[in-house]
């Protein structure tokens, strides 16, 4: 079976990775064929590998696949395989890098009458974004969910509320695309640890920010004052220009730092993990700089002054 067989799935196989030729798997698999992943646990058909396949490829349209080893068991063959690709357009939600990545996977297909019925793969689409620098928050991103009221799926008008009675400061995270600089708005920091000096800030992937933010190796955190309230709504607007309006400097390393500014830092990136619909990014402290300035206070859709806050 091997002296047939394999042939066979090797030509099929790059044909569908490498060459697009998506078709080429219909000869290999048998109705009802399902692929799993041994990393999610998702299953997809037929259909679904082959969009799996189209995205990567649009995503890694240089992609080549080495087929390593085909080893044949009792009804199962054995896959190994290493792929290499440029990202060269947006995938699974990251803009292009330019990046060179390399992935290696094997996957345990099971045969009835000479034909995939199912398979077992040890890859999926977040190994790519490992190698790009950017890695899935499993559980939390996509959790498995039991059966029953006990796991039901919480209210979100539930969590709006228990959000809106958490108070926070107010900050820009800042960046540059090229020389223009770039911005938003965003309550979701806090300092991870003092030593080593570690910041997190979490930013929605559909913010126009973000692909730069996502391509820079730094970044800036201003810690709005009580006299920029102005600031805050530019940053939370989709003006085109937040910047014109604005006095600013650069931080070492040319991130956009605020003047005026409670407080300001630019920090290195480096850890990026996806969390759904924002990428949470971890950031070692480089350059701080404070100010006098009361910081701005942010609780449930209104600003306040900080400097007015009654110790208990």
């Amino acid at each position: 079976m091997q002296q047939t067989l394999e042939p066979l799935i090797t030509s099929a196989w790059l044909a569908a990775w490498d060459k697009g030729d998506l078709d080429a798997l219909d000869s290999l698999v048998s109705p009802g064929y399902t692929r799993t992943s041994k990393a999610t646990g998702a299953t997809v058909d037929l259909a679904g590998l082959k969009s799996e396949i189209a995205a990567v490829r649009e995503a890694f349209p240089d992609l080549r696949t080495t087929v390593d080893d085909v080893v044949e068991g009792d009804g199962t063959v054995a896959v190994f395989w290493t792929s290499t690709g440029t990202h060269t357009h947006e995938y699974l939600g990251v803009p292009a890098t330019g990046l060179t990545v390399q992935t290696r996977g094997s996957n345990i297909l099971i045969l009835q009458d000479g034909k995939i019925l199912n398979e077992t793969v040890t890859w999926d689409g977040s190994e790519l974004l490992a190698g790009l620098g950017i890695r899935p928050l499993r559980g939390i991103a996509a959790p498995i969910v039991p059966d029953g009221d006990e796991f039901a799926e919480l209210d979100p008008s539930l969590m709006k509320a228990f959000n809106r009675q958490f108070i926070t400061g107010v900050t820009v995270v800042t960046t540059k695309e090229g020389e223009t600089p770039k911005g938003l708005a965003a309550n979701s920091y806090c300092s991870v640890s003092l030593e080593p000096p570690l910041v997190l800030v979490c930013v929605q992937k559909t913010s126009s920010t973000y692909p730069a933010l996502f391509s820079s190796s730094h970044l800036g955190i201003n810690i709005l004052g009580t006299e920029q309230l102005g600031t805050v709504k530019t940053f939370a607007s989709k003006a085109p220009d937040k910047f014109a309006e604005l006095d600013w400097h650069e931080g070492p390393k040319g991130s956009p730092l605020l003047d005026g500014s409670a407080a300001s830092l630019e920090a290195e990136i480096q850890e990026r993990f996806q969390a759904k619909t924002h990428t949470v990014f971890i950031c070692r402290v480089r350059h701080a700089e404070i100010s006098e300035t009361a910081p701005m206070v942010y609780k449930a859709g209104h600003f306040f002054d900080g400097a007015q806050l009654a110790e208990l």
